[in-house]
């Protein structure tokens, strides 16, 4: 038991040394060997999605391809080769679902939320270049201006000024000093500091949230296809009983397979996942000449059906680029305009753009006469400003009012809130008497000169864009990680509804704090990047389906749970890759037409799938007679493709792709059932009429399937005619071919498809029966409008309250 123990004992990894590294040594070789050996290792997170062959074969081995292979080696086994053409829209239904999958997997495998690069560590004394994936935990790494933290760390030497805007959402600079964390994804602006690494790897916190992003990687059903795939699961489990019950009552001969394989195969929409994929194939190249990249077409359907968009406030509401506007004079007898100008001129020919505010600074004020400047004081997060000190001039301080002035901020506090509440960010520019001392400012001293405004300027179409989406009953929620009274007049300016409705997030602390907030305020502040994802939930929660801008990795978790997320091409790489659609432009004036596109997708779907249905309702209800009594199911494969291909499989491609900017509404199913209903019925009653006058006048079963597949073909073209209303030229057009060519398959085509001449006898009970198929959809439609009507009567008495209730006390009988 000894031996075994030590034996153990020996083959575990050495304890990792109490020992901290110090900045100037570093690890020795030993104690990153010793942390190799125990994972501790900066190694990318690997992708939880599922792999190529998982992904082929999910869709290969599927229920439904199961039973179409099944009916096919049914048809092989008694020679009925021809039957066998709709093996061809099941295998391309296929593969335009592995496609579609595997492009998925790819673009989310390619998110990197770290930049690819090597960094300078202190190893036993000696600083060595390695790269990202080779660091160990502990390791002692210089990061200077430019850098990004490749893992969590704490800073062991020097300060710097890093941005964390894409992880925190934050966009104001941070101080770090000696014993400060750093987050893995933040920025070095400048500055110059050594840090050990705390958390590498899996457990550094940029990987964590790739982690949360990539896992559960899967294309998402919309409502469209939610409701095709339950349809599909019904059918299914019908399928099966069926088939079997169709061939025992035919005798289980090898003539019953031809007709047992037809009633089955009528009960499948197998071409409606084509047209739908084709459909919104076509619509991912319609929106990409807009510059909008799609890269999950079912976000097409998902987006037209969104009633609140969430939006940031830069690079959604405002451009991305900071503005400096005029200065506003403080002391205009002592400093004038000109004194002004010169004076920022000079201030920023001088000092390095660090941030978007010094750059939109040096862009405003940075034409002017050189001066020779003595000394530099930077910008740090603790004391919010910046000074210069110029010979023979003075020395001149830039940076926040009330840090500048201290006790002495009531002096510009008006004026320097009035330029907040406007919606911008203020600076202070005043003289010194004196050195400045980053320690603190003798507010004495401080001589007030102006205060320059700053912003990002809006979107010149942002109001356009909003105004369009209040139009359309879509409601604005603005999360920003900004002051929230800056944000909301910015809002306001932009024209979002109810934009003085705003809180700052620090205040919501629980559930139920979300979810009241959500359906109060419209501009949220202060919001940090697990906020953003509380308030989506909170929202989904309520009811509402609900998408999503946003730029940084501080925005993926919440891009990823929103029903749809969109992404602005100028923002991070992870949520370019996490968000569904990407604005190429990095500009918000393409959502109106990707609403239009979804719209357009929706609506055509619903008329084509209304087409499908038909032929599914007629087939279902034929089998259950067939199954129930004596009578011969009334088509075979072939015919049934041929009537399928013209009636319904041809139209429905050309209507899915029209255009359609009606508003979608109630549920897809519910929609294509009540279009589907009055041709489904119309075809059962006439068809079981048929049977009824081939039981009397002994037709053969050639004969029987002849007129059969006439009737069916002239009803479906009735159905066609009534789905494609309003009738346009285009409509109209593929009506008359689709007739035209339903003639030439009867009239010169009747070999390929069975199809046998027809006597006095058959061709009079298909006058009779036509006519009476004519009269009798035209009856079934009347019934349907006038239930919708009265299902619309009912609804609005019921909202305003004027819906007679004999419960009532207050009703007069």
């Amino acid at each position: 038991m000894k031996a075994k123990n030590e034996k153990t004992a020996a083959a575990a990894p050495p304890a990792l040394p109490v020992r901290e590294a110090l900045p100037d040594a570093g690890l020795t070789e030993e104690e990153v060997r010793v942390r190799v050996e125990q994972n501790l290792v900066n190694t990318p997170v690997k992708s939880p999605t599922k792999t190529e062959r998982q992904i082929i074969l999910s869709h290969v081995l599927t229920f439904f391809n199961f039973i179409f292979i099944v009916l096919a080696v049914c048809l092989i086994v008694v020679g009925s080769y021809k039957n066998m053409t709709f093996l061809g829209i099941a295998i391309i239904n296929t593969l335009i679902g592995i496609f579609q999958e595997l492009r998925s997997k790819r673009t989310i495998d390619k998110m990197t939320l770290m930049a690819v690069r090597r960094y300078n560590v202190i190893r036993e004394g000696q600083r060595v270049t390695l790269p990202a994936e080779e660091l160990v935990r502990d390791d002692i790494v210089e990061f200077t201006a430019g850098d990004q933290v490749c893992a969590d760390a704490v800073v062991v030497a020097g300060e710097a000024q890093l941005n964390e805007a894409l992880v925190t959402g934050e966009a104001d600079l941070i101080g770090k000093q000696v014993g400060e964390a750093l987050l893995s994804g933040s920025f070095l602006v400048s500055g110059h500091c050594r840090a050990r690494l705390t958390k590498v790897g899996a457990a550094s916190y940029v990987s964590r949230l790739t982690l949360e992003a990539k896992k559960n990687v899967r294309v998402a059903k919309s409502e469209m296809m939610q409701s095709l795939t339950r349809l599909i699961r019904v059918i299914g489990f019908a399928l099966i009983p069926m088939g079997v019950g169709l061939w025992l009552k035919q005798g289980m001969t090898a003539a019953a397979v031809p007709p047992t394989v037809a009633a089955l195969i009528g009960m499948i929409p197998e071409g409606l996942y084509l047209l739908t994929s084709v459909a919104l194939a076509v619509s991912v190249v319609r929106l990409s000449r807009r510059r909008v990249l799609t890269q999950d077409m079912n976000c097409i359907e998902t987006l037209a059906r969104v009633d609140v968009l969430c939006v940031d406030k830069t690079g959604t509401i405002t451009e991305d680029k900071m503005v400096a506007g005029d200065p506003l004079l403080l002391a205009e007898k002592d400093f004038s305009s000109e004194r002004v100008a010169e004076v920022l001129g000079a201030y920023y020919a001088v000092t390095d753009a660090d941030n978007d505010t010094e750059r939109a600074m040096m862009d405003r004020f940075r034409a002017g006469t050189a001066w020779d400047c003595r000394m530099r004081v930077p910008f740090t997060s603790a004391t919010k400003w910046s000074a210069a000190v110029f010979e023979g001039q003075g020395a001149f301080l830039v940076g926040a009012p009330e840090f500048i002035l201290g006790p002495r901020y009531a002096l510009v506090k008006e004026k320097a809130e009035a330029m907040s509440a406007a919606g911008f960010r203020v600076l202070l520019l005043a003289q010194y008497d004196g050195l400045p001392d980053p320690a603190g400012l003798e507010s004495t001293r401080v001589y007030p000169m102006a205060l320059i405004p700053l912003t990002n300027r809006i979107r010149p179409d942002a109001p356009d864009t909003f105004r369009y989406f209040a139009e359309q009953g879509v409601s604005i929620r603005v999360i920003s990680g900004d002051n929230p009274r800056t944000v909301a007049e910015i809002a306001r300016q932009a024209g979002i509804r109810d934009a003085g409705k705003w809180v700052d997030a620090a205040r919501l602390k629980t559930d139920e704090d979300y979810a009241e907030a959500v359906e109060k305020y419209v501009v949220f502040g202060r919001v940090t990047p697990d906020q953003k994802r509380k308030l989506i939930a909170a929202l989904k929660a309520a009811g509402h389906t609900v998408a999503m801008t946003g730029d940084g990795v501080n925005d993926v978790l919440a891009l990823k749970d929103a029903d749809c997320g969109i992404a602005m091409a100028s923002g991070s790489d992870a949520a370019r890759r996490v968000a569904q659609l990407v604005l190429l432009d990095s500009n918000f004036k393409s959502m109106p037409h990707v609403v239009l596109e979804g719209r357009r997708v929706i609506n055509n779907i619903q008329r084509a799938a209304a087409l499908f249905l038909v032929k599914n309702l007629y087939s279902f209800l034929l089998s259950l007679c067939t199954l129930l009594f004596d009578v011969p199911y009334p088509l075979i494969p072939i015919q049934l493709s041929m009537i399928s291909g013209l009636t319904i499989g041809l139209p429905a491609f050309f209507l899915a792709l029209e255009p359609n900017r009606e508003r979608v509404e109630g549920k897809f199913m519910i929609n294509v059932l009540r279009q589907a209903l009055p041709g489904g019925l119309t075809n059962f009653v006439i068809v079981m009429l048929l049977e009824a006058f081939a039981a009397i006048f002994a037709f053969p079963n050639d004969v029987l399937c002849t007129v059969a597949a006439a009737l069916f073909s002239a009803i479906g073209l009735l159905v066609l005619f009534e789905v494609s209303r309003p009738l346009n030229w285009k409509r109209g057009l593929v009506l008359g071919m689709m007739a035209l060519m339903i003639v030439v398959c009867f009239a010169g085509l009747g070999v390929v498809f069975d199809f046998v001449p027809l006597g006095a006898g058959p061709i009079l009970v298909l006058c009779v029966l036509l006519s009476l198929a004519f009269y009798l959809f035209g009856s079934v439609l009347n019934l349907f409008t006038y239930l919708d009507k009265l299902i619309r009567i009912y609804k609005q008495k019921k909202a305003d309250g004027t819906l007679w209730n004999p419960f009532r006390e207050d009703d007069e009988l």
